[in-house]
């Protein structure tokens, strides 16, 4: 089980706890909300605060994902 949490314009999404067992099992799952699909392409992915950009990444139990969209400063 892992925890997913979004931020910036994501960020209205509550917290998803999930089954997953890579990275790109995730990702499907994510892209079946119509909310959220248009945003994985160009949103980057941490785990336990460390970008990861390996499809195959494998989670562990208890993994903090955070679900990064691209901002802007000012």
């Amino acid at each position: 089980m892992i925890r997913v949490e979004f931020l910036g314009p994501l960020s209205m999404q509550a917290p998803l706890e999930l089954e997953v067992a890579n990275m790109q099992e995730l990702k499907d799952t994510l892209a079946q909300k119509p909310e959220l699909s248009k945003w994985l392409k160009i949103c980057a992915v941490a785990v336990n605060n460390e970008i990861i950009k390996d499809e195959g990444f494998a989670f562990k139990s208890g993994d903090k994902v955070i679900i990064l969209p691209p901002v802007c400063g000012g």
